[in-house]
């Protein structure tokens, strides 16, 4: 962790104990190399966790989501020379909606002022309600379906929502393709693919783009060959598809199986290297949007990466931790300046988080909008022999 990254971290836990006035003190003493002892710090943060450790969303999401999140708390505990520390309470969904319920009731029994995590937008739009009932943040790493952060003044989300991420991506990408015929296919079963569907039919009638077939598929579906033929028999010149990694990556490789040349890209959101790493040569030309890359040259990016791999055996990470790792650090400079545990005290700090450097986006700046959803600038990329890459306009 960079020196500037470790002082503010320090400088959290010293404004929860002492003031932020004490901040600056504490920069001019830890940049002369004297390290002060806070033995008078004390107590535990406790924050919920709520993860699909197990079930058919643990592989795509909810590893990954846990791992980012572990490696932020060990870095910012690490960082706190006293006695305070964040604790999480962590508990697994299941992969299900009655899992996430049950998680978030949970927790709220056990009084912590936020709650985050939940990978899939469907069991967050539900789950935030109890959460805003009850007056404690609900703060999602992953879900992204258009508008659930303005549901309520507790709620805040980390990866764009779609009606920023998809319209960015297929703006830009006509921009350079110049395709005037798509074809769309969907999980009409999933709330986020389904707005994503949505955003993407309001953009394409913004550029002037046809939809010339769109076709639906279902959360747990494995052959799309009907689908694949009415998309092979239009005049479809790119194919835009919303759907989870699930049936996402047999989409794809059974519709370059059953013919569509490589010339009809792909045009896919949040495709992570996971996927393109198990289509192998089928992702190759593919375009996504996306929140985070691996070669991104955002703030504490590379530092990020490094200490990742050293934590995971040598994994990379994907998008999924790497938001989730920006989730508590926003999370924990909210707590800064709060000064408080308090969950109110808390959302009004999130609220007003304004261009905090983070690992995300084009620049790394990171903002809420008046409702609680992420703001910056969001990455389009394609794949190339193998690898997510810059997009080239």
């Amino acid at each position: 962790m960079n020196g500037i990254r470790r002082i503010a971290l320090i400088c959290m836990i010293v404004s929860l104990v002492v003031g932020l006035s004490a901040c600056d003190e504490l920069v001019s003493i830890l940049s002369s190399g004297d390290m002060p002892q806070m033995d008078s710090v004390q107590g535990e943060i406790p924050i919920g966790v709520v993860l699909p450790l197990t079930g058919r969303d643990a592989g795509p999401y909810g590893l990954s989501m846990k791992n980012g999140f572990d490696l932020a708390l060990a870095e910012i505990n690490s960082a706190q020379l006293g006695g305070a520390s964040i604790t999480f309470i962590e508990m697994d969904n299941m992969s299900t909606l009655d899992g996430t319920v049950d998680a978030f009731n949970q927790l709220i029994a056990h009084d912590v002022p936020a709650i985050l995590g939940v990978a899939l937008s469907s069991r967050f739009r539900v789950a935030l309600e109890i959460a805003q009932e009850n007056g404690v943040v609900a703060f999602s790493s992953v879900s992204s379906e258009a508008g659930l952060s303005g549901r309520g003044d507790y709620i805040f989300r980390t990866g764009l929502a779609t009606n920023i991420l998809n319209p960015a991506g297929v703006k830009a990408s006509q921009a350079k393709l110049g395709y005037t015929k798509v074809a769309i296919i969907y999980d009409e079963a999933d709330a986020y693919s389904t707005s994503g569907y949505e955003q993407f039919s309001t953009v394409l009638d913004e550029v002037g783009v046809t939809a010339v077939t769109t076709q639906t598929i279902r959360k747990g579906e494995t052959e799309f060959s009907e689908q694949i033929a009415a998309v092979m028999a239009s005049d479809a010149e790119a194919i835009l598809i919303s759907a989870l990694a699930t049936e996402m990556v047999p989409l794809m490789s059974q519709g370059r199986e059953a013919g569509i040349p490589m010339s009809i890209p792909y045009i896919v959101p949040d495709l992570t290297a996971n996927e393109v790493a198990a289509l192998g040569d089928d992702a190759e030309g593919a375009i996504t949007f996306t929140n985070w890359t691996i070669t991104s040259d955002t703030p504490g990016n590379a530092d990020f990466v490094d200490s990742y791999r050293a934590a995971n055996n040598g994994m990379d990470p994907d998008p999924w931790a790497a938001q989730s790792y920006a989730t508590l650090h926003i999370l924990a400079a909210a707590i800064s300046n709060a000064g408080s545990t308090d969950a109110t005290a808390i959302r009004d700090a999130l609220a007003q988080t304004m261009g905090i450097d983070t690992v995300l986006g084009v620049s790394g700046q990171f903002s809420f909008d008046s409702n609680g959803e992420a703001s910056y600038d969001a990455i389009v990329a394609e794949v190339r022999d193998g690898e997510i890459v810059t997009f080239e306009e």
